[in-house]
């Protein structure tokens, strides 16, 4: 089945997601870490309804399940490629490599690079069943949600459940990056991009159950990968928008995403803070983003 081709939905099955009660709570940052241009400000008092969410994002092996069952073709398959991080190719895939993004070069172009093969051709995720899919658009997300008879979260909702309870701090565990020198989340460590020492245990993907849960029992809500979100993406949209179940503006040019990724490094990044938000077009497809689902409590 081609990409973006109709998908039958199964009966949902909540007995694995988190029930949250929703509430007000205060969204966004004034941090002076925070990027003002993303829109991460102001502090602002938003109120979501209950709701479900997984507690991790979804992993190779329930997308394999997934294209097993419906043949689905995710967007990177269609194209032919996706955006691989250079440090990752190998020699042989590298020779091969024609063209890079100008403004960020360390992602490359690789020609076979997909959910199966992250890598490019050469490469496969037998021994990575429980980390998060990843080469997976917008597009490709919402053919799994709605397979799955779910939905992806807003991003009120995504940042709610993020919090795990915690009221404006910085990560999901508190304000300070590594509490006793402990890591606890799957981000950059040594010099963006050409060398990382993997201090924390992983220079790619982690498991989608590494490193501690947050309050809510959500699992790498900060770092591993992107999330998708529902919403379209706007720097301002918000300030003026409703703050009772927020969705976001009706049109736009680029989703966004949340929660950073095994890339993120302060030097450049540093959108692994729980307010940090950043955008894609609904089409694109790297090596660092993947998506967790969330549900209606109705």
């Amino acid at each position: 089945m081609p990409a973006n081709s109709p998908v039958v939905s199964q009966i949902l099955d909540k007995s694995g997601m988190i029930y949250l009660s929703g509430g007000a709570f205060l969204m966004g940052t004034d941090d002076q870490e925070g990027f003002p241009a993303d829109g991460e400000g102001p502090v602002r008092e938003v109120t979501v309804k209950p709701f479900y969410i997984d507690p991790c994002t979804v992993t190779n092996e329930e997308f394999k399940q997934f294209v097993d069952q419906t043949g689905y073709r995710t967007e990177a398959e269609a194209f032919g490629w996706s955006f691989v991080f250079h440090l990752f190719v190998s020699e042989a895939t590298a020779q091969k490599v024609k063209s890079a993004v100008q403004q960020t070069p360390w992602w490359w172009v690789v020609e076979g690079a997909d959910w199966q093969h992250p890598e490019g051709p050469d490469s496969n995720v037998e021994d990575r069943w429980d980390h998060p899919v990843i080469h997976v658009s917008y597009q490709d997300a919402l053919a799994y949600c709605k397979w799955s008879g779910k939905r992806l979260p807003t991003e009120a909702e995504w940042e709610y459940a993020a919090r795990g309870g915690l009221v404006q701090k910085r990560y999901p565990w508190g304000d300070e990056l590594k509490p006793g020198g402990q890591h606890k989340c799957n981000i950059w460590q040594g010099k963006f991009p050409v060398k990382n020492n993997a201090s924390d245990g992983y220079a790619g993907t982690a498991p989608v159950r590494a490193f501690e849960p947050n309050g809510y029992g959500l699992y790498n809500v900060s770092g591993n990968v992107w999330e998708w979100c529902s919403d379209w993406f706007s720097p301002d949209y918000h300030v003026k928008a409703k703050r009772v179940n927020p969705s976001g503006p009706p049109t736009g040019q680029a989703r966004v995403m949340r929660g950073g990724s095994y890339l993120c490094h302060k030097s450049y990044c540093n959108r692994y803070r729980v307010a940090a938000r950043s955008k894609n077009t609904p089409d694109s497809s790297t090596g660092n983003i993947g998506f967790r689902c969330a549900a209606d409590a109705e």
